[in-house]
């Protein structure tokens, strides 16, 4: 295994600028260091500038290149130790291998402009430099450890635990969205976790709402309480509210025409116009009143499918009966309620992460729920930021938020209609303006609508081997580099590719340890295949050993023996 120092501090020379690459901003270097010789490890070189210090010029190892070794015929024999041989014969190089590194350029960083292009290559002989670890922390990073708005995700992958620390922008990270993209079992709700422990930490104290599909961010629980999220100076201590399946509900009246659609299924065409004319005329006859209950909405169908017979009589149509009936059963729901309703206010506060289970909740169901509280919290930020509510409406929302959607393929599926896709797209292209900051994680980003994931300007790219989701972050993650993205196979758990507007440049990156439990590990089949059968075993043998009246009640089920 390569080993490298703890902490690289001082100028490593890696090698000898050989010429231009293939691509315009490409150079290419020769080497005998193996030992560094990594894809996505960073080197630079420098130029020098009139009357200022030199400039290094950061660069990233895109390819590299065997291109002189020891013969073949020594690693032939495995009873033989080439460099042994080699001595013999009088090669006195250490290191035998040769080389041929390509280079992307990144630039040099500018405090105000960020990393800077010259445009033009080394020339040939110019040295390389390993890049330092304190030049990467203070160049790659847009912002530092327990800055205001940082984020410590994890550390620089090539680099020893501990010696660069990844730290996002966080004003960024919000409000130009961002997606966690990853295969099963990569690590994506660890790494959610990870993010949502660091909006919520003492310098950032975010208003984070979870749209939890499975259930599995309920351990964030232990934030409460946790030093980690508490700051003692100003009695700020970090907010834990989960709601159950049991605990949902959208008032009717925030629900629309194609919401109802979604819930009432297998409609006729007649019917889907007689309910689309109800909801015109349950506008109108509510006036300035937003408030509906299932009782306005199905005399407001009534009244849209009254006809005139031939003899000039009205009389009410086929469809209205039927609507009534769908619509009655829709009102049993335990989650659409006439009058009780989960306002902005109840979801969102700084320093709270609130948690919103659907793991009981039908998948049409969690469509309409999730469209419903998107569409009130953009229009709640929207209508507050223009100044056209007070603050004693419910819908008052004064402060930037930041929603995170688990199993976001659902919602917003590539090639299938669904009720959140719309509302999602809208929240992705305007949401910036007005605070409202979107977070998507799926484990199927080729089956994730193309425009919302094009919206997502931060990535976190884990493992993920399926060839149709690693073609769509080619067109759909662009930010990446596709040297990087070649890596996504190799990549282990825990592991992931950062890039976009959250941080200057891509990076490799090993996530730092939840400070909460994960809530979403795979469960142990064997162990508790193991514990039943034991667990089976013993309450048999408990039976067999127990007095022939009682063992006769043990092995009667429901009345009916067993023996």
């Amino acid at each position: 295994m390569d080993t490298q120092p703890s902490h690289l501090t001082t100028k490593t020379v890696m090698g000898t600028v050989k010429g231009p690459g293939e691509g315009g901003n490409q150079y290419i270097f020769i080497t005998s260091e193996n030992s560094y010789v990594r894809i996505g490890e960073f080197v630079y070189y420098e130029i020098e500038e009139l009357e200022q210090p030199s400039l290094k010029i950061l660069g990233k190892i895109s390819d590299r290149r065997l291109i002189d070794h020891l013969p073949d015929r020594l690693f032939a024999d495995t009873e033989t130790n080439p460099q042994a041989i080699a001595a013999l014969i009088g090669f006195t190089y250490a290191n035998p291998e040769i080389y041929e590194v390509t280079v992307d350029v990144v630039g040099y960083f500018h405090p105000s402009l960020g990393f800077v292009n010259p445009r033009n290559v080394p020339t040939p002989g110019a040295k390389v430099y390993l890049a330092e670890d304190t030049l990467l922390q203070q160049i790659l990073n847009k912002r530092q450890p327990w800055d205001i708005g940082s984020a410590h995700i994890g550390d620089l992958l090539l680099r020893d635990a501990g010696a660069v620390s990844v730290v996002l922008d966080v004003k960024e990270l919000v409000s130009t969205h961002m997606a966690i993209l990853a295969g099963t079992g990569s690590g994506k709700s660890y790494t959610a976790g990870v993010l949502v422990e660091e909006l919520l930490r003492p310098h950032n104290r975010a208003a984070v709402l979870i749209l939890d599909p499975h259930g599995e961010y309920g351990t964030l629980t232990e934030m409460r309480g946790h030093p980690a999220f508490a700051n003692e100076q100003d009695g700020y201590t970090a907010k834990v509210k989960v709601l159950t399946p049991d605990q949902v509900r959208i008032r009717m009246s925030s629900l629309d025409y194609y919401d109802i659609l979604t819930l009432l299924p297998e409609m006729s065409d007649r019917q889907q116009s007689i309910l689309n004319k109800a909801f015109v005329i349950l506008k109108r006859h509510q006036g300035g009143h937003h408030r509906w209950n299932t009782s306005d909405l199905i005399a407001a169908v009534f009244e849209a499918d009254r006809q005139i017979d031939q003899e000039g009589n009205e009389k009410i149509g086929s469809s209205a009966p039927a609507l009534e009936w769908k619509l009655e059963r829709l009102e049993r729901s335990p989650y659409f309620h006439p009058f009780e309703h989960l306002t902005p206010r109840d979801l969102l506060e700084p320093g709270q992460v609130t948690i919103l289970q659907m793991n009981e909740i039908s998948q049409e169901e969690q469509q309409v729920i999730c469209a419903a509280i998107l569409r009130q919290t953009y229009h709640a930020r929207m209508n507050t930021q223009k100044n056209n509510l007070s603050s004693e409406d419910e819908n008052y929302l004064p402060y930037p938020t930041f929603v995170l959607i688990e199993e976001s393929h659902r919602f917003a599926p590539a090639h299938e209609p669904s009720r959140c896709k719309q509302v999602l797209r809208t929240i992705l292209s305007e949401g910036r303006k007005f605070g409202l900051g979107m977070g998507l994680i799926t484990q199927r980003p080729g089956k994730l609508d193309s425009d919302v994931l094009s919206q997502c300007m931060s990535q976190f790219l884990m493992r993920i081997v399926n060839p149709v989701d690693q073609e769509s972050l080619k067109h759909g993650v662009e930010a990446a580099g596709r040297d990087l993205l070649q890596e996504l196979p190799a990549l282990t758990k825990g592991q992931v590719i950062i890039a976009g507007a959250c941080i200057n440049t891509p990076v490799l990156c090993k996530v730092r340890p939840r400070l909460t439990r994960h809530g979403g590990e795979t469960l142990d089949a064997p162990e508790l295949w193991q514990r039943h059968f034991h667990a089976h075993r013993q309450h048999q043998e408990q039976i067999n050993q127990a007095p022939p009246a009682r063992k006769q009640r043990a092995q009667t089920f429901k009345g009916v023996s067993i023996d």
